[in-house]
């Protein structure tokens, strides 16, 4: 991959936009949303702090009964980094108050024709 295609102005605002929508959605539980940004196949991954989930419906069945006390958190060193036209990756640290953990998120997104989707994710906790 030529070097020109890493990080395309156009390309990051898109993946962004998609990112903090995702975000958006995350701190309301607006489910329809997340489920929307993830993408929908049996292949898709997220491993979670205290959970492996792989295919869409692992997912949605724990969006569905996750809690929706404690959601709101403060984003820090969010980095998106995009590859070509239809690849990034999305990386961030996040804070909760009344914590002193720190979070740790990455998700690999994919343009597919309908949009940016989530194919694969990572969230951790580290002391």
């Amino acid at each position: 991959m030529m070097r020109d295609n890493i990080d395309r102005p156009a390309i990051v605002n898109e993946v962004s936009a998609a990112f903090y929508r995702y975000e958006q959605a995350l701190i309301s539980n607006d489910v329809a949303v997340l489920d929307e940004l993830f993408w929908s196949d049996p292949r898709t991954v997220r491993y979670g702090a205290s959970e492996n989930l792989y295919g869409i419906d692992e997912i949605r069945a724990f969006r569905n009964t996750r809690s929706t006390q404690g959601l709101e958190r403060l984003l820090q060193n969010t980095t998106i980094t995009t590859y070509g036209d239809d690849m990034a990756v999305a990386s961030t640290e996040f804070t909760r108050e009344g914590s002193d953990k720190i979070g740790r998120q990455m998700q690999t997104w994919v343009k597919f024709p309908y949009g940016w989707r989530i194919v694969a994710a990572h969230v951790s906790i580290m002391s």
